[in-house]
C-alpha cells in the first residue's frame, strides 16, 4: 500500500483495520479470486472443490470481505503448500468419512477457560503471513521410491499445458536441447543412526515347575550392570514386516561427477582480490542499492566506497580497539556481525572489512529481547567460535535491549560482548604506506555460517577461503553470471543463498546487487518485480514465499516486464510443494514477459553450500519433466510410480544438475554409509572443494558430517546431504530437518502441513502460522501439529476441522497424529523473519508451556508397539449433604437403638441442612452426652462369653464400599494386649494420638488401648489442626511425648504447611528429639515419599530419621503390624514395576530403570502369623510372587456384620484354609496384595526379621491388557508431570482409562497437561490414557485416613458433577 502513494495514516480507523486485515489474509495466503470465474491467461476451466463460496452461514465481516474481491485478477491460490490435484485428493478421503460420526464426544472446557484474554483477541502481526519465511519449505519433503521401473517410467514426460497445481503434469524446466536424461530423486535425511537390534522372544515356564523351584531357594539377585540396561527389547512390541512392502530393487547407484570448473584468466587468486581491482579500476561502478520502507532506492553503494570503508575497518579492527592502539583482535580470531535485514550496506563493508583484516566473521540475526525464540542457542554459537567482540552499526547498537545502566543486556546464553560501531565516522582512515595484506586463498576459514539443527542446536560451519572462492566460481560457470549485470535479492543477505550469490559472487563478478529487505515485501509484496523492471535485472533470487506475495499483489501492469530475466533462482526450490508456486506464477507473469525457461529451483545447504542448480533452458525446447511419486512408496525409502493411487501422489521438480567440480553419490541414511539403489531414496553425499569443512569448535559433531566414507566405492570423504544418479537430473524430496520416522517409516512435516491446509474451511487458523515436529514417546517419534487458531472460531468450527484433519492425514499418509493442538494468535515463538521456530514451538509443548486453547491427543491410533496384552491363565467428608448419607447408612445397617453425640451436633442432625439430604424424623432417639445423668449404674455390664460382640466398626473402603465387621470382647483383648507389647505402653507412658477415632486402629488407641495399658493418652483432634497447624508438634515438644499416633493427613498437613517454617519453630524453643516412635495408622502401601519429606524437613527440630514408621491395618483384622520401640529399623526395598503388574516380585538396585521403592508397613505384631496366598487357587506362593496377604490372629474380627452395597463378600473372609500345605489353619483374607522378605536384620529374640511389604488393595487394582496395575503408581507418575498438578486419582470407564488431575495453577494452562499426562503414563506405564480430566483443587474426594475415594470420584465423573476444567477424549 505504502509504495502506492496512498497515506495510510489519513485514512479512517475503521478503513484501516479492514486494510490491516485484507494484508494479513494476504499475506498468509488466502485465495484472494475464491468465488468468481478464472479470468488468467492459461485458460483452465478446472475449479476444485476448495473453491467453492463459503455457505451462507459464514460471518458477516467474511461475506464483506469477499464482495469486495472479484476486482481483483490473477494469482487466485494460496500455492506455497496447494495444489487443485492434493486438494481434491484431501475431499476425497474426508468423502469416505462423510457418513462416519465422531466415536469420542468432543473435549468439554469450562467457560472461564477459553475466555479470550487479550493476546488472544489480537489478530497476528503482518510478519505471521510469512507463513513461513516458509520455515516450512526449509525443509523439503522426503522420499520413499516406486516399484522398479526405468527412471523414465517415474517422469512424467508431458509437455502440453500448465496449471496452477503443484502437482499437475505440465513441464516446466530446462532441456537444454539435450535428451531427457536418467534421473534419480534425491533425498534429505538425518546423519546415519545404528538400527536397534532385533527384539528377542521371552519363554515361558511352567507355573507349577516356577512354583516349586521358587519353595526351594531364594531369589538370586542378577549382576548389578543389569538392574540398569535398557529393556526395550522386552517391553516393545515389534511389528511383523509386511510381505508387500515395497524394498529397492535396482542396481547400485553410480556417483556422479559435476562439470568441470573451467580455468578463467582473469579469476581473482582471492575474492578480497577482486574487490582490490573493483575499487581501484571501477570505483563509480554501483555495488550495492538498498531500499527504503515504501521499495524506494535509499542508497547505492559503489565498489570504490565499498573498498575503501572495508580497508578503514579493517585497519581499526587491527591497530585501534584496545587501549593506547593495543592491538585487540588477530588474524583468525572470530568476529559477530549484527546488521539488520534493512541495512545490507553497513553488512558487506563489515563482512569484507573482516576478511581484509583476515578476522573471520560470523553473522547472526539482531536479538530483540532476552527472551528471543533460541537466544541460547545462539549463546552456545558464539560461545563454541569463541567470539568476544561484535560489529554492528549505531543505529542498531541503540535499538539493542538495555539495562537500567545503559549498558547492553546481556543475553540469555550469550558470552561477554564488547560491542562496536563500524558507522564511516568512528572509523580511522589508514596511512598511505598501510595496505591490508591479501594472502592467495588457501584452507584457513574464511567465515562462519550459523545452521540451526533439528534438535534446535546453533552451530557454525566454517568455510576456508579457497572454499569461499571455488563456490563463486562454480556460481558464476553455473549461473552465467557476466560482469556488470545487475541480480534482485530479496533473501536473507547474512546466509545461504542471499549471502553466497548477493555478497560473494556479486562482488567476484561486480555485479550490481539490489537488496529487498523483509520489511519492504511486507509493505509491498511487489517491489522485487518493479525492481527487476525497472533495473532491466538479469537475475532474481527469491524464494516461494516471495513468488506467492507477488502474485497475491498482482495487478494489471502493463509496464511491468520480467523480460529481461535470465535467470529467476528459487532458493527453496527442492521443497516438493515449491512446484505451485513456480507455476501459478509463470501462469501469472508470463504475459509480462516471463520465460519458462528461466525459473531455476536448486538445493542448497549450509554444510555443502550449493549442490545443485538449475541451468536456464534454451528457448524453445522442451521443458524438464516432473516426478510423481507414491507417497506410499516414499515413506518406505523407494521410488515409486504412482500408478493406481492418484490420492497419495507427490509432484516433484528437479532441481538441474550437480554443482561444477563436485562429485555426488546417494547413501543409506540409516547404518554405515553404503551406496543406495537407483530406485532407493538416500542422503546426498557431496565431495567438493566448494563447501564448509567443519562445525567450528565442535570435532565430534564434524567428523559424522564433514568426513564420511562409503563402504562399498571409494568416494573421498566430505558433506552430508541429499542423492543422484550419473548424469541425472537431481529431485529432492525432503530435507532432514523436517524429517519424521515414524515406526519405521520416514514421513515429511510439509507434506502433512499441505495436508492440513486443504481440509476445508480453513478459517479456523491461519495460513502459514501451523508447526509440524516429532517428539519421541514410549521408543517411537509421534507426530505433532500445531496451529495458530484465529479469535473468532467457535470451539465446535476448531474440533471439526481437527477431526477432518486426523481423518485427511490418516487416509493420504497412513499416519496418525500424536497430537494437534491450537493456539491463540500470535503466540507460537517466531523466528527473526517472522516464520515459526519449530524447535522452541516443539520445547513449550514438552514442557507444559505451550497453553493451548484446544488440543486433541490421539494416542490410541499412533501407538501400535505397545506390550502383547498379557494371556491370563484358567465421600470426602467436606460437607454435610457428603458425609450425613454415610452416617444413615450405618445406622439403618447396624439397626441402631440411639444415636449418642453432643449438643452441637445434635443440632445439626435436626437442622434444615440435614433435612434435605435425610429424613430427620426417622432418626432413633438421640441422647446429649454433654447432659448425661450424674447417678451411677446400679451395676456394671459383663459379657457372659468372650466371643460376644464388643463393637462394629464401620468404615467406608476406597472402593466406595461401607463394611461393618464384629469385633468381640476377647478380639479387642488380644489386640490391646498384641499394641501394648509391642509399643512397651506401661502406666508410666504418654502417648500423643492425632487423627481420626471413628473405626479401625485409630479407634482402638484412642478409646480402648489406653484403658487396657493404663498410660495417659493426649488426644488431638486433627481438625484441630486447621486452625493451628503446628499444634501436633508443638504438643510433643512440650509433653516430651516419646511415642505418638498419627494419620497420613495430618503428617501431610504439617509437611505443607509448616515444613518451611522450621526456623522459626526452632526459636521458638520446639524440639523433637524426644519422639522415639511416630506411625502413621494406615489401611494403604505405606507413602515413602511423605514419610521421607516429614523427616527431611523435622529433622532441624531434633526428629530422628529412624522414628517414623507406618503401621497397617485392614477390615479383617484391624492391626497386623505396627513398628515397636524394639527391635530393626523398617526397611526399604525396590522391585521393578514390570515384574509387579504380572504378580512377580523381583528385587533391583535402587535407581534402576522402572524400580519402584517400598517400605516395609512396620513389625508383624505379636500373635499374628502371615502367608502370602494365590487368591485365586488359595495356594500359598513363594518369594518371588506378589500374592494376597492372610493372616491368623487372635484378635482377628469375627465376620461382617452386614455388607452394603457388596453382598458377594463371604465369611469364609475370616475363616478360610489354604487349598494345600496347611489345610487345618483358619486363615483371614485381608484383600491386599503384598510379599513376605526375610532380611539380614535380627529381631529381639535372634531371630532373622521377616518384613511384610504392603503393595495394594486387591479390590482396587486395575486390569488393564491383562495386567495388574495399582493406581499409586499411575498416580505417582501423573503427579510428577508438571509442577502444577496438586494430586491425581485414576480409575477405569469401559476399558478406558481416566486420569484427574488436580489443577493448582491457572486455569489458562489447562490444556498444558493433557499432552503431558498422556507421556508420562505411556512411557512409565505402557498404557494409553482414554480420557484426561482436569479439576480444581480438592475435588479428588478422600475419607479421613486421607485415602482417595477414586469410585466415588468415578460416580461423580459420570454423573457430570466434577465442574471440570477441561475433560480431553484421547483417540
Amino acid at each position: 500500500m505504502a509504495g502506492r502513494g496512498v497515506d495510510i495514516s489519513a485514512l479512517p480507523k475503521e478503513v484501516r483495520d479492514q486494510l490491516a486485515e485484507l494484508d494479513l489474509e494476504l499475506s498468509e495466503g488466502k485465495g484472494l479470486g475464491q468465488g468468481k470465474e478464472k479470468d488468467n491467461a492459461s485458460g483452465s476451466t478446472h475449479v476444485s472443490a476448495h473453491t467453492q463460496a463459503p455457505p451462507p452461514s459464514s460471518s458477516s465481516r467474511y461475506r464483506d470481505r469477499r464482495s469486495r474481491r472479484p476486482h481483483r485478477s490473477g494469482g487466485t491460490r494460496d500455492d506455497r503448500y496447494r495444489s487443485d490435484i492434493h486438494t481434491e485428493t484431501v475431499q476425497a478421503a474426508l468423502a469416505k468419512h462423510k457418513e462416519e460420526k465422531m466415536a469420542l464426544p468432543m473435549p468439554t472446557k469450562r467457560r472461564s477457560t477459553y475466555v479470550q484474554s487479550p493476546v488472544m483477541n489480537c489478530t497476528p502481526p503482518g510478519s505471521s503471513s510469512v507463513g513461513a519465511d516458509l520455515e516450512a519449505l526449509d525443509t523439503p519433503s522426503l522420499l520413499q521410491p516406486p516399484s522398479l521401473q526405468s527412471p523414465d517410467s517415474w517422469i512424467n514426460h508431458s509437455v502440453q499445458g500448465s496449471s496452477t497445481s503443484s502437482s499437475a503434469s505440465s513441464t516446466l524446466s530446462h532441456g537444454e536441447g539435450k535428451p531427457q536424461e536418467s534421473v534419480c530423486v534425491t533425498v534429505f535425511v538425518g546423519p546415519p543412526t545404528p538400527h536397534p537390534p532385533g527384539v528377542p522372544v521371552n519363554s515361558r515356564v511352567s507355573t507349577k515347575i516356577q512354583q516349586l523351584l521358587n519353595t526351594l531357594k531364594r531369589p538370586k539377585r542378577p549382576p548389578l550392570s543389569e538392574f540398569f540396561m535398557d529393556d526395550q527389547e522386552e517391553i516393545v512390541e515389534v511389528p511383523q514386516p509386511d510381505p508387500n512392502t515395497p524394498r529397492p530393487e535396482g542396481r547400485p547407484i553410480i556417483p556422479v561427477k559435476g562439470e568441470p570448473l573451467g580455468v578463467v584468466s582473469n579469476w581473482p587468486p582471492a575474492l578480497q582480490a577482486a574487490l582490490v581491482r573493483w575499487g581501484a579500476t571501477q570505483g563509480k561502478s554501483p555495488a550495492l542499492t538498498a531500499l527504503d520502507i515504501t521499495g524506494k532506492p535509499l542508497y547505492t553503494l559503489t565498489y570504490g566506497k565499498l573498498w575503501s570503508r572495508s580497508v578503514k575497518l579493517a585497519y581499526t579492527l587491527l591497530n585501534k580497539l584496545g587501549p593506547k592502539n593495543e592491538q585487540v583482535l588477530k588474524p583468525g580470531d572470530r568476529v559477530a556481525l549484527v546488521y539488520p535485514n534493512s541495512d545490507p550496506g553497513m553488512f558487506l563493508v563489515a563482512f569484507y572489512g573482516c576478511l581484509l583484516a583476515e578476522v573471520i566473521p560470523v553473522p547472526i540475526e539482531v536479538p530483540l529481547s532476552r527472551k528471543d525464540a533460541g537466544s541460547s542457542q545462539v549463546g552456545f554459537l558464539l560461545g563454541s567460535c569463541s567470539v568476544s567482540l561484535a560489529l554492528t552499526s549505531e543505529i542498531c547498537l541503540k535499538g539493542l535491549p538495555k539495562m537500567p545502566t545503559g549498558e547492553i543486556l546481556q543475553f540469555k546464553g550469550w558470552p561477554r560482548l564488547k560491542w562496536v560501531v563500524t558507522d564511516s565516522k568512528y572509523l580511522t582512515k589508514p596511512g598511505k604506506d598501510w595496505q591490508p595484506h591479501i594472502p592467495t586463498a588457501n584452507t584457513d576459514p574464511a567465515y562462519i555460517e550459523y545452521k540451526a539443527s533439528k534438535e534446535g542446536t546453533v552451530m557454525g560451519v566454517a568455510v576456508s577461503k579457497v572454499a569461499m572462492l571455488t563456490h563463486c566460481q562454480a556460481l558464476t560457470q553455473a549461473c552465467n553470471y557476466c560482469e556488470g549485470e545487475t541480480l534482485v535479492n530479496v533473501l536473507d543477505f547474512k546466509k545461504d543463498m542471499g549471502l553466497w550469490h548477493g555478497v560473494l559472487t556479486s562482488v567476484m563478478n561486480r555485479i550490481h546487487t539490489i537488496s529487498v529487505p523483509y520489511a519492504v515485501m511486507k509493505a509491498c509484496p511487489l517491489s522485487w518485480v518493479q525492481r527487476v523492471h525497472i533495473h532491466k535485472a538479469r537475475v532474481a533470487l527469491v524464494k516461494c514465499r516471495d513468488l506467492h506475495w507477488a502474485m497475491m499483489a498482482h495487478r494489471e501492469q502493463r509496464d511491468t516486464s520480467l523480460e529481461s530475466l535470465h535467470m529467476l533462482i528459487v532458493a527453496d526450490g527442492a521443497n516438493p510443494w515449491s512446484v505451485s508456486s513456480c507455476d501459478a506464477f509463470l501462469n501469472v507473469f508470463q504475459i509480462h514477459g516471463l520465460k519458462p525457461e528461466v525459473i531455476c529451483p536448486c538445493a542448497t545447504s549450509p554444510e555443502a553450500m550449493t549442490v545443485a542448480i538449475r541451468r536456464p533452458g534454451v528457448p524453445g525446447t522442451p521443458l524438464p519433466a516432473r516426478a510423481i511419486l507414491s507417497m506410499g512408496g516414499l515413506s518406505h525409502g523407494v521410488i515409486r510410480v504412482n500408478a493406481e493411487d492418484k490420492n497419495s501422489a507427490l509432484t516433484v521438480q528437479d532441481v538441474g544438475h550437480v554443482i561444477p567440480g563436485a562429485l555426488m553419490c546417494i547413501v543409506k541414511p540409516e547404518g554405515p554409509p553404503q551406496l543406495c539403489k537407483t530406485d532407493e531414496i538416500g542422503e546426498i553425499v557431496v565431495n567438493s572443494r566448494a563447501g564448509g569443512n567443519m562445525y567450528y569448535g565442535l570435532p565430534g559433531v564434524t567428523k559424522n558430517t564433514f568426513e564420511v566414507q562409503t563402504h562399498n566405492h571409494s568416494i573421498p570423504p566430505y558433506v552430508l546431504q541429499h542423492i543422484l544418479h550419473l548424469g541425472s537430473l537431481i529431485f529432492v524430496v525432503g530435507k532432514n530437518e523436517g524429517l519424521l520416522m515414524v515406526s519405521g517409516r520416514r514421513h515429511n512435516a510439509d507434506d502433512l502441513v499441505a495436508t492440513a491446509l486443504a481440509v476445508e474451511p480453513v478459517k479456523t487458523v491461519y495460513r502459514g502460522r501451523i508447526a509440524v515436529f516429532s517428539v519421541t514417546v514410549f521408543y517411537d517419534e509421534r507426530i505433532v501439529v500445531v496451529a495458530e487458531q484465529r479469535p473468532d472460531a467457535s470451539e465446535e468450527d476448531s474440533f471439526q476441522w481437527m477431526s477432518r484433519v486426523l481423518q485427511a492425514i490418516d487416509s493420504i499418509h497412513q499416519v496418525g497424529l500424536y497430537s494437534l493442538a491450537l493456539v491463540p494468535a500470535n503466540t507460537l515463538p517466531k523466528t527473526h523473519l517472522g516464520g515459526i521456530h519449530i524447535f522452541e514451538t516443539k520445547q513449550n509443548f514438552l514442557d507444559g508451556n505451550l497453553h493451548p486453547c484446544n488440543i486433541l491427543m490421539c494416542p490410541h491410533t499412533c501407538v501400535t508397539n505397545l506390550p502383547k496384552p498379557r494371556q491370563k491363565q484358567p465421600p470426602h467428608p467436606q460437607n454435610l449433604a457428603a458425609t450425613l448419607p454415610t452416617v444413615r447408612m450405618i445406622i439403618d445397617v447396624s439397626k441402631a437403638a440411639c444415636i449418642l453425640t453432643t449438643q452441637n451436633l445434635m443440632r445439626i442432625l435436626r437442622s434444615k441442612e440435614a433435612a434435605a439430604t435425610v429424613n430427620i424424623k426417622t432418626w432413633p432417639t438421640i441422647i446429649d452426652t454433654d447432659d448425661l445423668p450424674r447417678r451411677r449404674p446400679p451395676m456394671i455390664y459383663k459379657p457372659p462369653t468372650a466371643e460376644m460382640i464388643a463393637y462394629l466398626d464401620f468404615s467406608v473402603s476406597t472402593t466406595g464400599m461401607l463394611t461393618g465387621v464384629k469385633i468381640s470382647h476377647a478380639a479387642v483383648s488380644a489386640l490391646c494386649r498384641s499394641i501394648k507389647l509391642q509399643c512397651e505402653l506401661y502406666s508410666s507412658r504418654q502417648i500423643a494420638i492425632c487423627l481420626d477415632p471413628y473405626c479401625g486402629l485409630g479407634f482402638v488407641l484412642w478409646c480402648l488401648a489406653s484403658v487396657y495399658s493404663g498410660h495417659q493418652s493426649i488426644l488431638i483432634p486433627p481438625l484441630e489442626l486447621e486452625s493451628c497447624l503446628p499444634l501436633w508438634l508443638s504438643t510433643l515438644s512440650q509433653y516430651r511425648i516419646r511415642d505418638t499416633f498419627c494419620s497420613y493427613s495430618v503428617m501431610e498437613l504439617c509437611t505443607k504447611g509448616i515444613g518451611t517454617q522450621t526456623e522459626i519453630l526452632k526459636a521458638r524453643g520446639l524440639n523433637l528429639s524426644c519422639v522415639r516412635s511416630c506411625v502413621v495408622i494406615a489401611e494403604e502401601r505405606p507413602r515413602l515419599a511423605l514419610t521421607m519429606s516429614f523427616s527431611k524437613l523435622f529433622k532441624d527440630l531434633g526428629l530422628s530419621p529412624r522414628a517414623v514408621s507406618t503401621a497397617f491395618g485392614s477390615r479383617v483384622n484391624l492391626a497386623i503390624c505396627m513398628q515397636g520401640t524394639t527391635g530393626p529399623d523398617t526397611s526399604t526395598v525396590y522391585v521393578d514395576m514390570k515384574s509387579l503388574r504380572h504378580d512377580r516380585v523381583r528385587l533391583v538396585e535402587r535407581g534402576a530403570p522402572q524400580s519402584l521403592p517400598l517400605m516395609e508397613s512396620g513389625k508383624i505384631l505379636p500373635g499374628v502369623r502371615v502367608i502370602i496366598v494365590n487368591p485365586e487357587t488359595r495356594g500359598p506362593l513363594g518369594d518371588s510372587h506378589l500374592g494376597e496377604i492372610w493372616i491368623n490372629s487372635p484378635h482377628s474380627a469375627s465376620g461382617y456384620y452386614a455388607i452394603y452395597g457388596e453382598e458377594s463378600l463371604q465369611a469364609d473372609h475370616f475363616n478360610t484354609k489354604l487349598s494345600f500345605g496347611d489345610p487345618t489353619t483358619l486363615w483371614a483374607r485381608t484383600g491386599y496384595l503384598g510379599f513376605v522378605k526375610r532380611t539380614e536384620l535380627l529381631d529381639a529374640a535372634g531371630d532373622r526379621h521377616d518384613a511384610l511389604f504392603v503393595v495394594g488393595s486387591l479390590d482396587e487394582t486395575l486390569e488393564l491388557r491383562g495386567l495388574r496395575y495399582h493406581p499409586i503408581d499411575i498416580e505417582t507418575s501423573v503427579s510428577r508431570a508438571h509442577r502444577s498438578i496438586a494430586e491425581s486419582a485414576v480409575f477405569t470407564w469401559t476399558n478406558l482409562l481416566v486420569v484427574v488431575a488436580e489443577l493448582s495453577g491457572s486455569e489458562q494452562d489447562a490444556l498444558d497437561l493433557v499432552p503431558l499426562v498422556t507421556n508420562v503414563v505411556l512411557e512409565e506405564h505402557h498404557l494409553i490414557v482414554g480420557v484426561v480430566v482436569i479439576v480444581d483443587p480438592g475435588v479428588i474426594p478422600i475419607n479421613s485416613r486421607g485415602e482417595k475415594q477414586r469410585m466415588h470420584l468415578r460416580d461423580s465423573f459420570l454423573a457430570d458433577q466434577l465442574d471440570p476444567i477441561y475433560v480431553a477424549y484421547n483417540m
